[in-house]
């Protein structure tokens, strides 16, 4: 059973019903005090699925009054391990759960603030995300050039793809406008960076046209499809599930980085039938752990906290699985297509 401790910080004098509120969650460990400022100081374990209606109703109680403005913290941390250990399963007939049942919530996932933390986190721009992409690029290359299945794959485990798309999914079904922005950035440079720099390599050097490593990325079959789109589904339950373990297995399942830049080699070196092939393959990773990643989100009820915000999230929603849909179906015709011209 994965842990959280909840810490929440209020005003001692203004606590409102947060007892109250603490009351309907069975926890392991209840404790609270008071600091010299006034502040109490509130801390609970309690099991991570178990986490977000708690939040939810502590954020509806105090975020928005003047009174806990910028006295109003809440604060969750994964824990490891725990002595004694909890062996006694959580109480089905709490009110805590009688309310997850009513609002559809499902619990085997984090919470919906750590799931964003997490994820957007990995979705920045930065330098190092440039730097990380480039240079994954060049060791994938190198691989793709010598035909060697171990360097390939170290550049897929090393490339930081996968974090923006499943962030394009999250700010898709949460209707988060800033999250897309920053999801689209990263995309946009992850997929360019590594695109031109193979385009230079595949200008500069030469390519084996006998080598598995590279062709293998231009034989493209619907089956891809179907293995995109589990892989993009297990991506999005590992972050939902904080198994960042996973995402290692993920990331060489659903190769975005190779099949990239195997197009971009094939292209400056004027092989653009098999570099369309080998972009094909990329568009399929891409599409499918997106469609994947958002109905992944959806079947597991992450949603917004306020009603307003889910009505946004709901149309953002809509418009994504229509578009990746479309893309899909699309991008199957071009598939069978392919499968004619590319031999």
């Amino acid at each position: 059973m994965a842990l959280r401790l909840v810490e929440i910080f209020l005003p001692s004098e203004k606590t409102a019903n947060l007892f109250d509120i603490i009351a309907d969650f069975p926890s392991a460990t209840l404790v609270q005090k008071e600091d010299e400022e006034g502040q109490l100081h509130v801390k609970l374990l309690m099991a991570a699925e178990k986490t977000e209606l708690l939040l939810d109703k502590l954020e509806a109680t105090f975020h928005h009054r003047e009174e806990y403005r910028d006295k109003f913290r809440i604060l969750i941390t994964p824990v490891q391990a725990t002595i004694p250990r909890i062996e006694k399963p959580m109480d089905k007939d709490a009110p805590a759960e009688q309310d997850a049942a009513r609002h559809k919530i499902k619990h085997a996932r984090v919470s919906r603030e750590e799931l964003y933390a997490n994820i957007h986190e990995a979705s920045k721009l930065t330098w190092l995300f440039a730097i990380m992409v480039a240079f994954s690029a060049i060791v994938a290359a190198i691989g793709l050039l010598r035909n060697n299945t171990a360097v390939v794959i170290g550049a897929m485990v090393i490339a930081p793809l996968l974090g923006p798309n499943v962030a394009l999914a999250l700010a898709s079904a949460l209707g988060d406008k800033d999250l897309a922005k920053s999801a689209r950035r990263a995309n946009i440079a992850g997929i360019f960076i590594p695109f031109f720099l193979a385009m230079i390599i595949g200008i500069v050097f030469k390519y084996d046209s006998g080598g598995v490593e590279i062709m293998s990325r231009t034989n493209i079959s619907l089956s891809d499809i179907v293995l995109a789109l589990i892989t993009g589904c297990i991506a999005s339950l590992s972050f939902t599930m904080a198994m960042a373990g996973t995402l290692i297995g993920v990331m060489v399942a659903v190769a975005l980085l190779p099949p990239l830049v195997a197009s971009g080699i094939l292209l400056g070196a004027g092989e653009w039938k098999y570099a369309i092939a080998a972009g094909l393959l990329f568009l399929t990773n891409l599409i499918c752990v997106n469609l994947a990643g958002v109905v992944t989100f959806l079947v597991q009820g992450v949603q917004p906290l306020w009603w307003w915000d889910k009505e946004k999230a709901k149309k953002a929603t809509r418009r994504a699985l229509i578009t990746w849909v479309v893309c899909l179906a699309l991008l199957v015709l071009s598939i069978l297509a392919s499968q004619r011209w590319i031999k």
